[in-house]
């Protein structure tokens, strides 16, 4: 199976329109007419996961965050982006990034999911999901490739209500979050001891989406990259915050891509980088 055909298929469930206009989607480095044989998938293209893919002999890398964000003025492998696209080119890989489409589509519910919430709604309205093949968000009727919720009003991250008859503590649902990602810790902002209700959840780096979860009537929200001065006025707001780190929630990518890809694509092998936090804690 050609590149071509891999990309069309998955731009069929998660088009390139539904991506922020700011962002870099689609196949930045490669052949489209490329024959694949093995797929890689991990959450960043860093130098690491490129060894890995070099490593598995795969001819195709598929990330989340897109290894090339602004224009490039040069291609040098004294530079660090420089260094990763020549490598990927000498060993015949080519590279996809799907990145706020995928937020946009999926991930967003996926990570609800994850943590059990209902009554989604949309926290930050972005796309009309026009594009989005109708068949091929349908799934499958299993959950190797579950039906996307299209609808008018999609975008990034949910807000819902708790799915428990009893509200948990705050201290207890910080918990919760850290189990259900596979954490080993996460940071938390708010009285350990008010109650959970009504959650807003943002994967990736959610500091420009507080606003839009106090909006929602969210008393929590969950998300990465919050720095110190955001915890601290969205406490003052009324808004407990969850820490689960940039990597912490999105990681759910690597597999979810893994499942749907091997589903659709049978006679492709797919293999996964392994879950491992970037950072580490003294």
């Amino acid at each position: 199976m050609r590149v071509r055909e891999i990309t069309d298929r998955i731009e069929k469930r998660i088009p390139r329109q539904a991506a922020l206009e700011w962002d870099n989607v689609g196949l930045l480095v490669g052949d489209p007419d490329q024959e694949v044989h093995r797929i890689y998938v991990a959450l960043d293209a860093t130098d690491q996961v490129i060894d890995h893919a070099i490593g598995a002999k795969a001819d195709m890398l598929i990330t989340h965050h897109p290894m090339i964000f602004s224009p490039i003025r040069s291609v040098r492998a004294d530079d660090f982006v420089g260094r990763r696209i020549i490598r990927l080119i000498s060993h015949e890989i080519s590279y996809y990034a799907m990145h706020t489409n995928y937020d946009v589509c999926e991930m967003g519910d996926l990570a609800a999911d994850t943590l059990g919430m209902t009554e989604l709604i949309t926290l930050d309205v972005s796309y009309d999901g026009r594009d989005i093949d109708p068949v091929d968000a349908a799934g499958d009727g299993t959950d190797a490739i579950p039906p996307i919720r299209v609808s008018s009003s999609m975008g990034i991250g949910k807000v819902g209500e708790m799915g428990e008859a009893i509200a948990p503590s705050l201290r207890d649902y910080a918990k919760q979050v850290r189990e259900a990602f596979g954490l080993s810790h996460v940071r938390v902002f708010g009285d350990p001891e008010r109650e959970v209700h009504r959650v807003a959840i943002c994967p990736g780096s959610g500091k420009s989406e507080v606003d839009c979860a106090l909006a929602a009537g969210a008393d929590t929200y969950v998300s990465g990259d919050i720095d110190h001065h955001t915890g601290l006025d969205a406490m003052a707001q009324g808004l407990a915050v969850i820490d689960a780190g940039h990597y912490g929630v999105e990681h759910i990518f690597i597999e979810h891509m893994a499942m749907t890809l091997r589903a659709q694509l049978a006679e492709i092998d797919v293999l996964t980088e392994p879950m491992k936090e970037p950072v580490w804690i003294v």
